[in-house]
C-alpha cells in the first residue's frame, strides 16, 4: 500500500472515528464543546447546537465568544473571566457558574456549571478545550426553595421564641411588630386589630408611622387594603399603594410618604383577627417571598393574640370568681358573727335562766319534802339537758367567732381551739408562737384561724394522729402558720376538686382563703407520714388594721 493510500485509509477511519464520537456525544444530555486556541469553535454534540437559535446552529469555525455572548472580543469581568488560556496553560480543568446560560437572556434566571479540561494530540501538546456544559436551573432552584424554608422557618422560630410566655397582648404585639420589622429589614410598620362589635380595624402598635396616621387609619371590613384583607383572610402586595385607587386615605399615604406595601392577616383556628402592614418609602421593596413569609408570621402573630385574649377573659373570670368569693367568705364572716352575738345575747341567757330556774325547782323540792322519786329525777335530767345545752352553746359561739380572737388575738385563739378540739380526743398538742408582738390586720387574723379550724378539724376527723404541732411565727414581713400531726396522711395529688360527697372542700377552701390575702396555702401529707399544712401570708402596710 503506496504513502497516499495509507493517508486517504487514515482520513477516513479518523472520519468514522468522529461520526462515532459525535454520536455518542449526541446521546449525553449535556452541551459539549470543542473550542482551540483561537476561541474557534470545531467540534459540538446535538444538546448544544439545540440551546442556541436556529441562525447559529453551525457552530464549527465560529468564535465562541460571539456565538454565546454577542461579543467581538473574549469574556471578561463584570461577566466573568473566561478561563480557556488558565486551562491551555495550566492543563489543568476548571469549572464556573454563569447565572444564566451563554446565549439567552440573563432574566431568565437560568444557571449553568461549565467544566472545562484539556484536549491533547497524539504528543501530548494542548492544542483546544473541551467544555462540557450543564443547566442547573433545577437544582439551584431547589437549593432556593430549601434556604428560603430554612429563613422562614427560623424567621418563624424567632418570633415564637419572642412571644413565647408573654400573655399581655399589649407586649405581644409591640414584640411581633419589632422582631418582624428586624427579619425582613423594615423600618415601617404596624398591626390593627379587628373589633369585633363594631368590625372596624384600629392601629394597635406601629412604628415609623406618624401619630396622626395611625389614628385616623381606621376602617370597616371591606374597606382600604387592610380592610379588604380582614374580609378576605388573603394578603396583598403592593408596588406602589400612593398609586392603588383602593386605598382608603389616599392623602394620609402620600403625606406619610408610603410605596412598596405588604399586608397580611393576623389569623387564629382560620378566624381572622387583625392585620400586619408593612411599608417602604421606596416602590417594589418587598417581593413574594416577603409576602410569603409575613403571611406565615401572621398567622402565628394570629394565634398568640387569641391565646392573650383567651388568657385575658380566664384573668378576668378569674378575678370576678375571686371577688365574689371575697364577698362571700366577708358575708360569712358577718353572718357568724351576728349568729355568735344572737346565742350569746339571747339563746345563750335563756339556757342559763332555764338552768337556773331549773336549780330553784329542784331546791324547792327538797325544802318541801317532795318524795316524789320520779319528778326528783325527771327534773334533775332537764337541769342536766339544760346544762348540757348552755356547754353546746358556747362551744358553738366558739366555733362561729371565738372571743379570744377579738380580745387576746390569733395565738391564743389557734392555742384554745386546738387544744378543746384535740386534747379532749386524746390527741396531744404542742403550740407555739414566735415574734408576735402587735396585733396583725383583722382579715389575716380571721384568714390564719380559719385555716387553722380546717387543719384541726381534719386531724380530727381524718388523720387517727396521736399527736399534733402547731407553730404560728411573725415578722415584719409575713406570717407563716404550720400545723404538723402523725397521722396516716393522704395522697395530696387527688385532691383537685370537690366531690359531691364534699371531700376536698376543706384543702381547696383552706387554699383560696389564703389566696385572697396574697398568700399561699402548701399542703405535703404520704400514707403513713402524716400530713403538714403550711400557709404564708404577707404583711402590707395598708392591711393594717388601724382601729386596734
Amino acid at each position: 500500500m503506496g504513502q497516499k493510500e495509507e493517508v486517504t485509509q487514515q482520513a477516513a477511519e479518523s472520519k468514522k472515528l468522529g461520526i462515532a464520537l459525535q454520536s455518542i456525544a449526541d446521546l449525553v444530555d449535556d452541551g459539549l464543546l470543542a473550542i482551540d486556541r483561537e476561541y474557534r469553535v470545531w467540534f459540538a454534540n446535538r444538546v448544544m447546537q439545540q440551546r442556541l437559535p436556529q441562525d447559529d446552529q453551525a457552530l464549527q469555525g465560529k468564535r465562541c465568544y460571539e456565538v454565546f455572548e454577542s461579543r467581538d472580543s473574549p469574556c471578561h469581568s463584570p461577566l466573568w473571566d473566561c478561563p480557556l488560556a488558565k486551562v491551555l496553560q495550566s492543563g489543568s480543568p476548571t469549572i464556573i457558574y454563569p447565572k444564566y446560560p451563554p446565549g439567552t437572556d440573563a432574566a431568565s434566571k437560568r444557571y449553568i456549571k461549565i467544566t472545562m479540561g484539556p484536549l491533547r494530540d497524539s504528543r501530548g501538546n494542548i492544542n483546544a478545550v473541551l467544555e462540557i456544559r450543564r443547566d442547573i436551573s433545577a437544582e439551584r432552584e431547589l437549593e432556593r426553595h430549601i434556604v428560603r424554608g430554612h429563613h422562614h422557618l427560623q424567621a418563624l422560630d424567632r418570633i415564637s421564641s419572642a412571644v413565647s410566655g408573654l400573655w399581655d397582648l399589649d407586649a405581644i404585639l409591640k414584640v411581633s411588630l419589632d422582631a418582624t420589622l428586624e427579619i425582613i429589614d423594615g423600618t415601617i410598620g404596624g398591626i390593627l386589630l379587628l373589633e369585633e362589635e363594631r368590625q372596624r380595624l384600629r392601629y394597635q402598635v406601629y412604628r415609623g408611622l406618624s401619630a396622626k396616621y395611625a389614628e385616623q387609619m381606621q376602617m370597616s371590613l371591606g374597606e382600604g387594603i387592610a380592610g379588604r384583607v380582614a374580609q378576605s383572610g388573603e394578603p396583598i402586595l403592593l408596588e406602589d399603594i400612593s398609586q392603588d385607587p383602593r386605598t382608603a386615605y389616599p392623602d394620609l399615604v402620600s403625606t406619610e410618604g408610603l410605596k412598596g406595601f405588604a399586608s397580611v392577616p393576623l389569623k387564629a383556628k382560620e378566624k381572622v383577627v387583625g392585620v400586619m402592614n408593612i411599608a417602604s418609602h421606596a416602590p417594589g421593596q418587598f417581593g413574594a417571598d416577603d409576602l410569603y413569609l409575613l403571611d406565615s408570621i401572621g398567622c402565628q402573630v394570629g394565634t398568640a393574640i387569641e391565646q392573650a385574649r383567651l388568657y385575658q377573659r380566664l384573668a378576668q373570670g378569674r378575678e370576678r370568681y375571686q371577688a365574689l368569693l371575697q364577698h362571700a367568705l366577708t358575708a360569712q364572716e358577718e353572718e357568724r358573727k351576728r349568729i355568735a352575738r344572737e346565742l350569746h345575747d339571747e339563746t345563750s341567757q335563756v339556757i342559763t335562766s332555764l338552768t337556773l330556774n331549773l336549780q330553784a325547782l329542784s331546791s324547792i323540792a327538797e325544802m318541801r319534802g317532795i318524795t316524789d322519786a320520779d319528778f326528783v329525777g325527771m327534773l334533775k335530767r332537764t337541769q342536766s339537758l339544760a346544762i348540757y345545752a348552755g356547754n353546746e352553746i358556747v362551744r358553738l359561739m366558739k366555733e362561729l367567732r371565738p372571743t379570744l380572737l377579738d380580745e387576746l388575738g390569733l395565738p391564743a385563739a389557734v392555742n384554745r381551739y386546738a387544744r378543746d378540739t384535740l386534747e379532749s380526743q386524746g390527741i396531744e398538742v404542742e403550740a407555739e408562737s414566735r415574734g408576735i408582738y402587735e396585733r396583725v390586720p383583722s382579715e389575716v387574723e380571721v384568714t390564719l384561724f380559719r385555716i387553722a379550724q380546717g387543719a384541726i378539724g381534719n386531724i380530727l376527723e381524718h388523720s387517727a394522729a396521736k399527736h399534733a404541732n402547731i407553730k404560728l411565727e411573725c415578722n415584719d414581713r409575713e406570717c407563716v402558720l404550720r400545723i404538723e400531726d402523725d397521722g396516716k396522711g393522704f395522697d395530696v395529688s387527688k385532691i383537685t376538686r370537690v366531690d359531691p360527697s364534699g371531700r376536698g372542700a376543706g384543702v381547696l377552701t383552706m387554699k383560696e382563703r389564703a389566696n385572697l390575702v396574697g398568700g399561699r396555702c402548701n399542703i405535703k401529707s404520704m400514707r403513713g407520714k402524716g400530713t403538714e399544712v403550711m400557709v404564708r401570708v404577707p404583711l402590707r402596710e395598708d392591711m393594717a388594721d388601724r382601729e386596734r
